[in-house]
C-alpha cells in the first residue's frame, strides 16, 4: 500500500512539475503514472549500474556527477514513456532535482513509517 501511495504521489508531483517547468511536458495523468512507473523501474535496475560505472566521475566532483546521473535517468524516461517530453538535457537536470526535492518534501509529510 505505501508503495503505491508513493506512485501516485511521484505521478502527481512529475504532473504538476510539468506545469510549472517549461520544456517538460506531460499529456495526462496516465501518462505521468506511467512516468513514475518506469522512473522507478530505472531506478532499480539501471540507476545503479550507471552510478558504479561512473564512480570515479562521482569521486572527482563529490557526488555532484549524481544529478548527471539523474538527469540521464529523466532522459531515458522520456525515450521509453510516449507522452512525455522533456526538451533539453538542463530541463531534465532541473525536473531531477526539483521533483527530488519536493518528493523528500511530500513524503516526509504525507507517509507515517513506523
Amino acid at each position: 500500500m505505501n508503495m503505491l501511495l508513493r506512485l501516485f504521489i511521484t505521478a502527481a508531483l512529475v504532473l504538476l512539475l510539468s506545469n510549472v517547468i517549461s520544456g517538460v511536458h506531460v499529456e495526462s495523468f496516465t501518462t505521468s503514472l506511467i512516468v513514475a512507473f518506469v522512473l522507478g523501474l530505472i531506478n532499480i535496475f539501471i540507476k545503479p549500474i550507471m552510478v558504479v560505472l561512473t564512480l570515479p566521475f562521482t569521486l572527482i566532483t563529490f557526488g555532484l556527477f549524481l544529478l548527471v546521473i539523474n538527469g540521464l535517468v529523466i532522459i531515458l524516461c522520456t525515450k521509453i514513456v510516449g507522452g512525455f517530453l522533456v526538451d533539453t538535457f538542463w530541463t531534465a537536470l532541473i525536473f531531477s532535482f526539483v521533483l527530488s526535492i519536493s518528493q523528500s518534501i511530500v513524503y516526509k509529510l504525507v507517509l507515517k513509517e513506523g
